[in-house]
């Protein structure tokens, strides 16, 4: 009896790979079988069989350069990633933003090329951020991509798209603010940015006791569990804001956390900005390599902790905002000042993890494109020239 062949769409084909399929082919710790090394440690295979951490931090040092990606429901709005704060969007008024969310023209694999273009060694995207909104598949609540008209797993096409090209994905998380899970703590509880500054109480915050928080660390580790299992090797888990955190460090099991992720994966790598308990892989301070010092007394400390890791400076290609603002088009950075902040990065010994906000549709901006392209031209110039 002949088989009949039913074509899959590939973008079908991808989902199913980030529910499952590529997980089998890399195989992490947890479940006792053997690893194959992934595909951006080329040159590393020696070194991770010994040791994945190790292999994975030796790797990031000569990384020197990544793409940050900031995308999401505010994307469609316009004015930044923090819109729903600044402007007091009402959680039920934000949450129609999903029913618009179509990513149609969000290309992992032209998104990755771009980086390869720019001489980066790395992506990391916003998986989820502080409105909550998540761009990969999970069990834990419908205010995903897959449940949008979109239906996609963003993050199941990107990490297939760079797998194939070498590149580690790095996966930015929301840590240590949400502005939509019920139990997350109130702003007066700590931080003024934990919440935003309704003038009525936003009906679906439950939050009312420490221990409350017990409810939101449980979903935060069951999607850091989806998302180590779902898509086959990560680079890193990069987590945010730190703010938060120093915040209220006592409501974070941030141990338990590191635990987890290493339990899962043993070679991705972990920062959280600046620091939280100094068991950080490398430290990630925001535009300048002096932010780690924010945060009082607790950071000093933990800085103290991470010195001598590796450092990595991040920064956008807006002006100000990280998610796109339209108000700042044709104003974005270009080719000579990414020069030069790649050039104070590597008199710092540092990374340097260069933003640019994909536009509604989920495309990345012309000028980011033409820059990123233009700066990948010079950089292999200058190494042509050196050899």
């Amino acid at each position: 009896m002949a088989h009949l062949r039913v074509p899959i769409r590939r973008r079908t084909f991808l989902e199913m790979l980030g529910s499952g399929a590529i997980a089998m082919v890399h195989t992490n710790a947890a479940n006792g079988q053997s690893q194959r090394v992934p595909s951006y440690l080329k040159g590393y295979e020696a070194q991770y069989k010994q040791n994945p951490r190790q292999a994975a931090v030796a790797w990031f040092r000569q990384a020197r350069f990544g793409l940050f990606l900031h995308y999401g429901l505010y994307s469609q709005l316009g004015r930044g990633e923090w819109v729903q704060l600044r402007e007091k969007i009402p959680v039920a008024e934000y949450a129609k933003l999903k029913d618009t969310f179509t990513a149609s023209k969000f290309d992992a694999d032209k998104i990755a090329d771009l980086a390869l273009a720019a001489g980066m060694r790395y992506v990391n995207i916003t998986s989820r951020h502080h409105d909550s909104f998540c761009l990969f598949r999970t069990k834990q609540t419908d205010f995903n991509s897959v449940d949008s008209p979109a239906k996609r797993d963003l993050i199941a096409e990107l990490a297939e798209a760079c797998r194939r090209r070498g590149l580690g994905l790095f996966l930015y998380y929301s840590y240590a603010a949400d502005w939509r899970h019920p139990y997350f703590y109130a702003r007066e509880a700590g931080w003024p940015a934990a919440r935003p500054a309704y003038e009525s109480p936003e009906p679906t915050y439950k939050w009312r006791k420490d221990e409350d928080i017990r409810h939101y660390i449980d979903f935060v580790h069951a999607q850091l569990r989806e998302l180590l299992t779902q898509y086959g090797p990560v680079a890193g888990i990069w987590l945010d804001p730190i703010m938060g955190f120093y915040a209220r460090p006592d409501l974070f099991c941030i141990d338990k956390t590191y635990a987890l992720i290493r339990s899962l994966q043993p070679g991705c790598l972990i920062s959280f900005k600046q620091g939280a308990n100094g068991d950080e892989d490398f430290a990630a301070p925001e535009r300048k390599a002096g932010a780690h010092q924010r945060g009082g007394e607790l950071a000093k400390k933990v800085w103290e902790k991470n010195r001598g890791k590796p450092i990595e400076v991040c920064n956008t290609l807006q002006p100000k905002w990280w998610g796109y603002d339209k108000s700042a088009d044709g104003k974005h950075r270009t080719a000579d000042e990414v020069m030069a902040m790649l050039a104070d990065a590597e008199a710092r010994n540092a990374n340097l993890l260069l933003n640019s906000g994909p536009m509604p549709d989920g495309s990345i901006p012309p000028e980011d494109d033409a820059t990123l392209r233009e700066v990948g031209r010079r950089l292999k110039a200058r190494s042509a020239s050196k050899s």
